[in-house]
């Protein structure tokens, strides 16, 4: 991974959006990472990964749930519950 100070990533923007197209980028600051560009396909990727991984766990969540007795109506009223 090409690292570039943020000064670098400023005034040499092109070269970083290219560079960035072909692998990540890491930005640093004050030597610590500050931020990472990626390419817009690769986000989509990682959002798309991440969506999936959420939506397995909540699956998983729900089973292990409904398995234990919890019901619509009983989660409803959980959920009401002000106290």
């Amino acid at each position: 991974m090409k690292t570039y100070t943020a000064n670098e990533a400023k005034t040499r923007f092109g070269e970083f959006i290219d560079q960035a197209q072909r692998e990540p980028v890491r930005v640093m600051r004050h030597d610590r990472v500050v931020g990472v560009m990626v390419s817009a396909q690769d986000y989509q990727a990682m959002r798309a990964f991440y969506a999936d991984r959420l939506r397995h766990t909540m699956d998983k969540t729900a089973d292990q749930a409904a398995r234990a007795g919890l019901t619509d109506e009983t989660l409803a009223a959980l959920l009401a519950d002000e106290s």
